[in-house]
């Protein structure tokens, strides 16, 4: 017999069913704000023009494109078992990803707002057959319906992030009726691991970080040589995903290049697109001539800083420049994945704040793989550095595709950890085809 769910989570699904009646409003702003599709907008009431495959069905989420993103290699796995795929996520970005990078089999939907009745009509059109939650995107309507419904739910690729801890750690009793509805809980660090176990989980593997495993992203042929072609001759330093207040760093890192790099070219990848036009404003404001590559403009000569305002082609610019900042550093976002562009041969520069990837990039820097930049003086000394010398960026490259590779194997862990429902499912599929 199950305890009693304990008083916030009560209230929480009180208010989140009374809150029906008031999606509408939200829906609206969420359109006008460009974070809903309207095409799809049902899904997020639990509603489908989908039809659920015969047979079972693996249901994997995450919150957006670096969750989606860090289930790809596993999910391919899952398909060359024949099984079906149900991938869930939260924002559009997310979707465009999806539609771009996964195989049409794979079915998307977005995950319905966390009301007892959305959730519900979700679960009862697509009834998974295993629900894999990836890192921490817990809904608790979510979570508590499918323990109701006895679906078998395993967190993959598990994170507690230093400042999520505290405050959950403060809410014990709520955050541990979600995660004991996990039968399994599979931690990216055992830092993780014993942060998942002191707030509840039952069953606690550290398997590793899945993002570590996935594969270098693709890039246009015809694009990159186009790319290619304008700018050759020059020396680029990339800036990807970056965020609000980065920019401005970057932009006064290459006026100081600029002097000992005349030709110069500096190619900024906001992580939010829809950005793109401020950080262009920002970077004429400055004195400096920006290109906007949404609005098809290329970095030919006169352009000093090229922004890439365009969904999916970070592959394109990580195969145009070996020396790449990695955003969400500079300010206190956490830092972003820095795996993609080594696995593309890349040179790694970071800020001080990057606690999404603690123990990647602690492993980057000792063995020289990546570079920190604590201050703006650091940035332009460490990029200078690398402008000037190609030699050390062969032996970063190479450092830092050395760490990766000793640091991979989470998915063979992972597909290990999840091999008993893995095995359950193709009885079923067997005794269905018999």
């Amino acid at each position: 017999m199950s305890s009693p769910l304990p008083m916030t989570l009560r209230f929480y699904r009180g208010l989140s069913s009374a809150m029906v009646p008031l999606a509408p409003v939200l829906i609206r702003r969420r359109l006008r704000l460009g974070k809903e599709d309207p095409e799809r907008i049902g899904e997020r009431r639990g509603l489908s023009r989908d039809v659920r495959p015969l047979g079972p069905l693996v249901w994997v989420h995450g919150a957006s494109v670096g969750e989606v993103l860090a289930a790809a290699a596993l999910i391919e796995r899952l398909r060359e078992l024949n099984l079906r795929i149900l991938l869930t996520s939260g924002t559009v970005t997310s979707a465009a990803v999806v539609a771009k990078r996964f195989p049409p089999d794979v079915i998307h939907q977005y995950v319905p707002y966390d009301s007892p009745r959305y959730v519900a009509r979700f679960l009862d059109h697509w009834q998974p057959s295993l629900a894999l939650f990836i890192e921490s995107d817990l809904w608790p309507n979510l979570i508590l319906a499918g323990a109701a419904r006895r679906l078998p739910m395993v967190l993959i690729n598990g994170r507690m992030s230093p400042r999520s801890f505290p405050r959950w750690r403060r809410m014990s009793a709520t955050i541990s009726a979600i995660l004991e509805k996990f039968e399994v809980c599979l931690a990216q660090s055992a830092t993780d691991a014993e942060r998942f176990s002191v707030l509840g989980c039952r069953n606690v593997v550290t398997t590793g970080n899945l993002k570590l495993d996935v594969p270098a992203p693709p890039a246009d042929p015809v694009r990159l040589e186009r790319l290619m072609s304008v700018t050759r001759g020059r020396p680029i330093m990339l800036a990807a995903s970056t965020h609000p207040g980065e920019e401005e760093l970057l932009v006064d890192a290459h006026k100081s290049l600029v002097r000992m790099f005349p030709q110069l070219l500096t190619v900024i990848v906001p992580r939010h697109p829809h950005r793109g036009p401020g950080v262009a404003g920002l970077i004429a404001a400055s004195g400096l001539k920006p290109a906007l590559r949404s609005r098809e403009e290329m970095p030919t000569a006169p352009a000093d800083v090229y922004v890439a305002d365009t969904m999916g082609e970070l592959g394109l610019f990580y195969r145009l420049s070996n020396i790449v900042f990695m955003g969400g550093s500079l300010v206190a976002h956490g830092g972003q994945n820095p795996i993609e562009p080594i696995k593309l041969g890349a040179s790694i520069i970071h800020g001080p704040h990057v606690f999404n990837f603690a123990d990647v990039y602690a492993a980057l820097d000792a063995e020289g793989g990546a570079r920190c930049a604590g201050t703006p003086e650091a940035l332009v000394r460490q990029l200078g550095q690398l402008l000037d010398d190609p030699a050390a960026c062969e032996t970063m490259a190479a450092a830092g595709e050395r760490v990766v590779n000793d640091l991979g194997g989470a998915l063979e862990r992972t597909l290990g950890a999840l091999e008993p429902y893995l095995l359950q499912l193709r009885l079923e599929m067997g005794a269905a085809n018999a």
